[in-house]
Formats: C-alpha cells, structure tokens, sequence
C-alpha cells in the first residue's frame, strides 16, 4: 500500500472516500455513478468495491447498483454509542443548571434517533428512551437537525418520510416546515412547542461541525419551560454543544 505524504495510507483513504460517497448518494449507487463522483481510476474503484463486498461492508444488488453492508451496522452502532457517552458529562451539566431532561439526538436514515439522555429530577418531567426513532419535522432536535441542510435535501426527507402531526400544534406543510428552519437558522436554536406532546416544549440547538448532523436539548412541562426558562437556557445550551464539539473535532 502507497503511503502519501501527508502520513496517510492512501489505499485506506480511497476506502473511506467510496463509502462516504455511497452515503451521500443516499446509500446505493451504480458504479459509473461513483466513477464521476471522484477521480479514482475505474479499475481502482471497482477492485476496491469487491474487497468491501467480500468483507461485507459493501453489498452488490441484483441491479448491479452497490449499497452500504450489514458490517456497518455494527461499526455505526459502536460510533453512536461513543457519541453518547462523550456526550454525558455535558448532558448531565445540563440538567444540573436547568433542572430539565437533556437530550442528544443525530440523523439517521431520515429520522432522528435519540442516542443518550440524562432525566429531570423533577417527578413531572419529558422522558424519551434511548434508541427511540422519531420524526424530524415535529421534534426540537429533529427541527435543529434538518436546519444544518438544504431545504431540498429537507424537501427530500419529508418526501420520503411524510409529516404525520401528533398533536395540533404539529407543523404540516413543508412550507410552514421551511420557514419555520429559516427561523432556526437566524436565531442559532429551535423551539417544540407542544409539537410532538401536548404540555411539553422543547429547546434544542445543533453541536457545530460533528462529523454527522447532531443536536442537543432540554424539554419538559411548558409550566416550567418558559421564556424565562429560555432565556437560561439557550447560553446554557450553545456552550454544551460547543464543548462537545471541541470534545469531538479534538485530534
């Protein structure tokens, strides 16, 4: 294997660099797709691909179009829980000076997945287990997330998921969705307001350059979260996510 100078191997680095291009494509591709997506060679992309297909990370459909493999999975989950757990001490400082359950939610196959949570000691509080999946459009954290992306790659995902509304006060249209994430973007944070459960509002905010889009948050009963609360709690909010920001890019 041909080392590069920048003390990478280089073979390893074009690995990774198909996979990342199979994801951003939305997880399958043909192969003259991933041909004019990089300047490999198409030798080099297609003996590389049959070493991933043969370790399984990759997988070769019967439409010859090449998808991510079940060996991901694996790896994906052991990275999310890592995530998690480097997440805590933040997640638990949280709730510490707000009093309020604390979140961290990333995107994952279009839907947000909630991968760690420290609870409220309050007996009244907003509990969500670890592992749940949930909508992006209806959630704080979901509504923080599709603010890091394009509004057609957001237009893609409600596409491909819909926006069923769990309570009144969910949003329905992709246009109110839209203008709703412009908001967000100005502003630096989202806001659930009663939106996926009735009596609970949610402050949420994305963790800037995490390798996958990821938010933090702290919801609970709309009698305690109010704009005095959020007033507390939005500082309180980007310097968490900073820091596990910091935490994550550290070399």
């Amino acid at each position: 294997m041909a080392a590069k100078a920048s003390g990478g191997v280089q073979s390893v680095e074009r690995v990774f660099e198909l996979l990342e291009l199979i994801t951003e494509a939305g997880g399958n591709v043909t192969l003259s797709e991933l041909s004019s997506s990089t300047d490999l060679p198409l030798p080099t992309i297609h003996r590389l691909l049959r070493t991933l297909v043969s370790l399984g990370y990759i997988r070769q459909l019967p439409s010859r179009r090449y998808a991510l493999g079940p060996r991901l999975i694996r790896l994906g989950e052991g990275a999310t829980k890592q995530l998690g757990a480097l997440a805590q001490p933040q997640l638990k400082s949280l709730v510490d000076q707000l009093g309020e359950t604390a979140n961290m939610a990333v995107l994952d196959d279009d839907m947000v997945i909630y991968i760690a949570q420290v609870p409220s000691p309050h007996s009244m509080r907003m509990f969500t287990e670890v592992g749940r999946r949930a909508h992006t459009h209806d959630t704080g954290v979901g509504k923080a997330l599709l603010a890091q992306l394009d509004d057609d790659v957001v237009r893609g995902i409600i596409a491909r998921q819909g926006m069923p509304r769990p309570t009144n006060k969910s949003i329905g249209t992709i246009e109110e969705l839209l203008a709703d994430l412009k908001l967000i973007r100005e502003r630096g944070y989202s806001i659930d307001e009663e939106e996926q459960e009735l009596g609970v509002r949610c402050f949420a905010m994305a963790v800037p350059n995490s390798p996958t889009p990821t938010a933090i948050s702290v919801s609970g009963p709309v009698q305690r979260v109010d704009l005095a609360f959020s007033e507390r709690a939005i500082p309180v909010l980007r310097r968490a996510a900073q820091v596990i920001s910091d935490e994550l890019n550290r070399n």
